[in-house]
């Protein structure tokens, strides 16, 4: 049957409106396009060491943006002063004593938890990382089939300075975007090996980082070995920085960067005595600045505490993701990030296992209330080495010198601190890091960041200290923490399943 003009022309129209109608579908899915997400994270950084924090030695141009064209906090902290539950606890939005074996360190990562990439996925989202993602630890061993950050984009390698990782992570993040699916948004964990040790001796000054100009903490002695080990942990830095920015000039080149939420920060803080490895200041106070396009605020500096946990709801908000049916601990930062709108009035950070360091694998349980202005600690085994035993076996099974391990010290064998621990200059500083300590502590942190004076016993600041113990145990039983419950010794039963296993003598 012949077609007449008359139906011709009406099939015309037809075909002109379901065009029109895909179109419009099409543009309506532009318009609502989901922003990609990229979490740069580094490896053992503390605050304040970056320049747009006024530090007069660091070179972090590309930090320094991101802080610069959105948000830079000045009150962010790590749930742990370790990396492996530190990073564990962002990735699930739980605290460390919730995570079962993944809140310690070189374990598991039970398959239970959900982890934002995961749930990203989920959601439509191609998620990838490279370096460091969640570890040390065997999450095979729960039943996982890959990292938690996402698929492993590892092959891209690059020449790098002895003691740096030679990921050649910007071309990593290349190749992952290369491969993805085109108009499909993306999740991005780029992970770097630094500035964890160990260093190259003398790499900073060699690179025009000024002695002069190194801030050493005040729990650290301001001697010349030390101040050259802060250059050299800053060239560190800058070497992460510089990676950022190949990443940033990627995502410019690509037209990618205002619709890609940017969060920069570290899993704890800095690989040095009485830092990492310590609810102190040094150990759980990390950097973090965000940018994302015309979405959120640009050159603010804000002050509100956060936890690094509030990074799970942030992207699973943003990504229009499902969230887990269980609740987590984690607030999303975009109230904050948009219009200012504060969402906590105090931190918490805790500590277990982190490396090999006492008899029977044992570790050193903390917890921790941190507010604007005070830091309270409870230590639940006083009775143990803060830094590690003093004293191992060597691979020959002999009994090594007195004062010799302290091997929750990255790096301890070789540290000014321990190593010089009989010299006037020194000593004052070894027993902060190393001596047995109480069963709380308290700080003021506005008057003392270096946590030197513990005023625990301070009757000035009675009414203070009874309310953030308090707070914290209330905080505790209400997420069930073991510590609390009465099975803390729970939390030691997990077995370590990658890394050195040490000896020492047995505890009498």
């Amino acid at each position: 049957m012949k077609m007449t003009s008359k139906y011709k022309y009406l099939l015309g129209l037809i075909l002109v409106a379901v065009a029109l109608i895909s179109a419009k579908k099409q543009e309506g899915k532009i318009a609502d396009k989901r922003p990609n997400i990229l979490f740069v994270i580094a490896d053992d950084q503390s605050y304040p060491y970056a320049g747009a924090y006024g530090d007069p030695a660091a070179k972090t141009p590309n930090f320094d943006r991101i802080a610069r064209e959105g948000v830079l906090f000045t009150n962010a902290f790590a749930a742990s002063p370790g990396c492996s539950p530190s990073r564990a606890a962002l990735l699930t939005g739980l605290n460390c004593w919730q995570i079962k074996e993944a809140g310690t360190h070189a374990s598991s990562f039970p398959a239970e938890f959900q982890v934002f990439p995961d749930l990203l996925e989920k959601a439509g989202y191609t998620v990838g990382h490279t370096g460091k993602g969640w570890g040390p630890g065997d999450f095979k061993a729960s039943g996982r089939t890959r990292n938690p950050a996402g698929d492993a984009f590892l092959d891209k390698k690059l020449d790098a300075p002895k003691g740096i990782s030679n990921v050649d992570y910007a071309a990593n993040f290349q190749d992952f975007y290369n491969k993805k699916e085109k108009g499909k948004p993306f999740f991005f964990w780029l992970g770097t090996h630094e500035p964890h040790r160990t260093y190259q001796k003398g790499i900073g000054a060699a690179n025009g980082f000024e002695i002069k100009k190194a801030k050493v903490p005040p729990f650290l002695p301001d001697v010349p070995e030390v101040r050259n080990d802060i250059l050299d942990y800053l060239y560190e830095i800058q070497w992460f920085d510089t990676q950022l920015g190949k990443v940033l000039a990627q995502l410019e080149q690509s037209g990618e960067l205002d619709n890609t939420l940017i969060v920069v920060t570290a899993d704890n803080g800095m690989s040095f005595p009485r830092a990492k490895a310590n609810v102190y200041e040094y150990g759980i106070h990390v950097p973090l600045a965000v940018r994302w396009g015309d979405e959120i605020r640009k050159g603010v500096k804000a002050q509100d505490l956060v936890s690094l946990i509030d990074v799970y709801a942030t992207f699973l908000e943003v990504g229009k993701a499902s969230f887990p049916e269980y609740k987590t601990e984690s607030k999303s930062l975009l109230p904050l990030l948009k219009s200012g709108k504060s969402n906590r009035n105090a931190v918490f950070s805790s500590r277990e296992r982190h490396s090999s360091s006492r008899y029977n694998n044992l570790g050193y349980p903390q917890r921790c209330i941190r507010t604007a202005q005070y830091l309270y600690i409870k230590n639940y085994k006083p009775e143990r080495w803060p830094a590690g035993d003093p004293q191992k076996y060597d691979a020959n099974g002999k009994l090594e010198a007195p004062n010799t391990a302290f091997h929750d010290i990255d790096e301890s064998a070789d540290n000014i601190v321990i190593r010089e621990w009989q010299d006037p200059k020194i000593a004052p500083y070894f027993h902060l890091a190393t001596d047995k300590r109480p069963a709380e502590e308290f700080y003021d942190i506005i008057k003392d960041p270096g946590c030197l004076k513990n005023l625990i016993d301070d009757k000035s600041y009675a009414p203070q200290i009874t309310k953030l113990r308090s707070v914290l145990k209330t905080y505790q039983l209400a997420t069930k923490d073991p510590r609390e419950t009465g099975n803390g010794d729970y939390l030691e039963s997990f077995p370590r399943l990658n890394g050195e296993v040490r000896s020492f003598p047995a505890v009498e």
